[in-house]
């Protein structure tokens, strides 16, 4: 017997969508984060030297 979806199975989808949204979010910043720095410190390394 197939469960036919309820709304707060529809609720509970929307939510993790909308939290794996927010996790993508928070991903991409934080690599971008991890990348200036990284960028910053090479350009550091290129410019005064080790």
């Amino acid at each position: 017997m197939e469960h036919a979806m309820t709304p707060p199975d529809r609720d509970a989808e929307a939510r993790a969508a909308q939290r794996r949204r927010a996790n993508l979010r928070l991903a991409l910043i934080l690599a971008s984060v991890a990348a200036a720095f990284a960028v910053g410190f090479a350009a550091k390394i290129v410019l005064l030297g080790p």
